[in-house]
Order: structure tokens, then C-alpha cells, then sequence
């Protein structure tokens, strides 16, 4: 390790060290597109945690990737802790959302967004949405219903590979299914009552309400693209998330703005696509 990278992760380890201290729990930061690898190199860095706390805190920023990868990673961390908290200080976008909705709770503050839960697929080498080809799918089908279909939207139908959009509508599905697993599970493990009319609630009730969210959130007519940021504010308000703001905890906001600062001008520096972080890890 070069005297540079020392004295960064010297000062990353003592942020580390104050937000475990503030939060008591164990820390791992998740700064990288969600690709097939990535589950790897979480395991290897959950498995370096000594003397592990039954919670666990996850900081993470990514531009999404792939819900497979997320499941696994999720299966990991479960097989570790009891409860997990997220941290979201950018962006957690598509599959990065899904993995934050499997925390038992999120901390955010105004200027953090998640995104829609559009699952995407590789595609001769690079990543595509998945619901943008349903959607146009849908699209063409109703067109073709209505005898409205030109010539080159006839053409462009004839192309599509039906095995290929099979495994579209198998990814939308799982992403869905996950979404609604891990919410019932976790994120609302504690509600036992509506906020309304004090009702209890129960197994049927927290699925419905899981239901709800993964239609809104996986309704691109609504969002309109796969990399639109939604905001706390929307988040709580209009989807009916709840989301912690990291400020509203004494220290929290300065350690967290401090440590996410100093390690992305670290990784733009050293031009690294992935990178995983525990006090043990690095």
C-alpha cells in the first residue's frame, strides 16, 4: 500500500469508526455498479468484520445493475445480521433501490434519491432496461390491436427475439417479487399499527402496502426514465416510504458527508470502477 493510500485509509477508518460508534453497529461501504463479482467481494469483506454487532450499516452509492447480484449480496447479509440500515449519500438507482428496500430502515437526507425499479439486463456487453423493452412491447401490441401499426413498427415487432423478451418479463418479475419479500420481511417488521386508524397489522396488510410501493415505483409512465432520481421528500410523501434523515442524528450528517466526500475524490483519483470498505477491508 503507497504512503497516500495509507494515510486516506487512516482517516476513512476513523469516520468508519464514529459512525459505528453513533449507530452501534458494524460498517461497510458499497460504492460500485451492481455486477456479477461484486457479491464476492462483499462476502470477502462482511467475513473480515470481527467480533461482529447484530447490526449492520450499509453506505452505498451505485448506478445499478443486476437483481440476481442483489439477491445474493442480500443473502450474505442476512447470513450475518439480524438488522441492516442504508445510508444512501448520492444515489442508489434500479437494482441499487431494490437492495436500500431490503434495509430494515434508510437514512437520507434531501439531496440522496433512489430510483425507479427498472431490472436490467446485459446486452451484447452492456446493460439495457428492461421495462423500456416491454413497454414498447405493449406499446406496438395495442397499436397492432387497433390496426394502427405502420409498415417499420411491423417490421420492428417482426425482429424482437421472444426468448429474449421472456427473460425481460422473468427479471420484472423477480425484481418485483424481491422488493415485495424483503419490505414485508424487514422494512416493516415493526409496524403494527396504521397510522389512520390504529388498526393492527398483519402479514396480509404489510404485503399490500409492499404491493403498492412496487407498482409505484416500477411504473416508468410515471417516473418517464430509468435514471431519474426520486427524492426524500417524493419518497415519503408520494410513495409512502419511510426514510430517516442521517441529520436528524447528532454527528451522523458530518461523518457521513466527510467519509463519502474523502473516498470519491479517492476512487475518481485512482479511477477505481468498484469499491468495498470495512475497518478490517479495504
Amino acid at each position: 500500500m503507497q504512503p497516500l493510500d495509507k494515510h486516506i485509509k487512516t482517516e476513512l477508518d476513523d469516520h468508519i469508526a464514529n459512525i459505528e460508534k453513533i449507530l452501534n453497529a458494524d460498517f461497510i461501504s458499497i460504492i460500485s455498479p451492481i455486477l456479477y463479482g461484486l457479491d464476492v467481494k462483499v462476502r470477502e469483506a462482511l467475513e473480515s468484520i470481527e467480533n461482529k454487532k447484530p447490526t449492520l450499516v450499509i453506505m452505498h452509492d451505485t448506478s445499478g445493475g443486476i437483481v440476481e447480484v442483489v439477491e445474493r449480496i442480500v443473502t450474505c447479509v442476512r447470513h450475518y445480521y439480524k438488522e441492516v440500515f442504508f445510508i444512501i449519500p448520492d444515489r442508489a438507482m434500479s437494482a441499487g433501490t431494490i437492495f436500500a428496500l431490503s434495509g430494515d430502515k434508510i437514512f437520507m437526507d434531501y439531496f440522496s434519491c433512489l430510483g425507479p425499479i427498472d431490472p436490467q439486463i446485459e446486452k451484447e456487453g452492456t446493460l439495457v432496461p428492461a421495462l423500456a423493452y416491454l413497454n414498447q412491447l405493449e406499446r406496438l401490441n395495442k397499436k397492432s390491436d387497433a390496426g394502427q401499426l405502420t409498415s417499420a413498427e411491423y417490421a420492428l415487432l417482426t425482429k424482437l427475439d421472444l426468448a429474449e423478451l421472456y427473460t425481460f418479463e422473468q427479471a420484472k418479475e423477480l425484481s418485483r417479487e424481491l422488493l415485495i419479500d424483503w419490505l414485508s420481511k424487514y422494512k416493516f417488521k415493526n409496524w403494527e399499527k396504521t397510522e389512520t386508524k390504529k388498526t393492527p397489522v398483519n402479514d396480509e396488510i404489510k404485503k399490500k402496502r409492499a404491493e403498492e410501493i412496487a407498482d409505484k415505483l416500477s411504473d416508468n409512465t410515471r417516473w418517464h426514465s430509468h435514471g431519474r432520481g426520486i427524492d426524500m421528500k417524493t419518497l415519503v410523501e408520494d410513495v409512502k416510504l419511510k426514510i430517516d434523515d442521517y441529520h436528524s442524528i447528532e454527528g451522523l450528517g458530518k461523518e457521513v458527508r466527510a467519509y463519502f466526500d474523502l473516498l470519491k475524490d479517492y476512487i475518481t483519483r485512482q479511477n477505481m470502477f468498484t469499491f468495498v470498505q470495512t475497518r478490517e477491508y479495504f
